[in-house]
């Protein structure tokens, strides 16, 4: 992966943190899908997400998971069928208007999510074991500070936009 080139003006310390991030971030997000292809239970990527979004808030509209996901309406809804076909999702039209569809995640979906779940937090608990103590401790307090900080940014964007990192434990 190309590092982002450190910022040489003034900000630059907030903007290497930033750019730490920016590096960081994807490659995680890259071992975690790999890990997932591998043992997903049948789940892609978008689907393990979506499963994750909709677990968060029951009742998102199908827009606003496709807003979450980063896809457009036609290929969210395509997404649902098969979840739905699986039996891991319900959809509902919504009673005030009809034009809008609710999601939520079926008994068999929370199951094959905690499944899921489970082998990715037992992958990454494996390579983060190789951390001393306080490195692992530090970088559990550091994803504490993001959720804290992002967590925020996301509830602007209303409730039908919940974040689906939602600590399960």
């Amino acid at each position: 992966m190309q590092l982002l080139s450190p910022a040489s003006n003034s900000r630059g310390v907030d903007e290497g943190c930033a750019n730490a991030v920016l590096d960081t971030v994807p490659m995680v997000m890259r071992v975690i899908r790999q890990h997932l292809r591998r043992h997903r239970s049948g789940l892609t990527v978008p689907q393990f997400r979506t499963l994750c979004n909709v677990s968060t808030a029951s009742g998102l509209s199908l827009s606003a998971v496709a807003d979450f996901i980063g896809l457009s309406l036609p290929a969210m809804s395509r997404l649902v069928d098969g979840l739905v076909e699986k039996k891991l999702l319900t959809r509902k039209t919504c009673d005030e208007d009809r034009r809008h569809v609710r999601l939520a995640i079926t008994p068999r979906g929370e199951a094959t999510l905690r499944e899921a779940r489970d082998l990715a937090r037992r992958h990454l608990a494996e390579a983060l074991a190789r951390l001393p103590a306080s490195q692992r401790a530090g970088v559990e307090a550091t994803m504490q500070i993001l959720r804290g900080l992002f967590s925020g940014e996301v509830a602007e964007e209303g409730t039908d936009a919940a974040p689906a990192v939602a600590a399960k434990k």
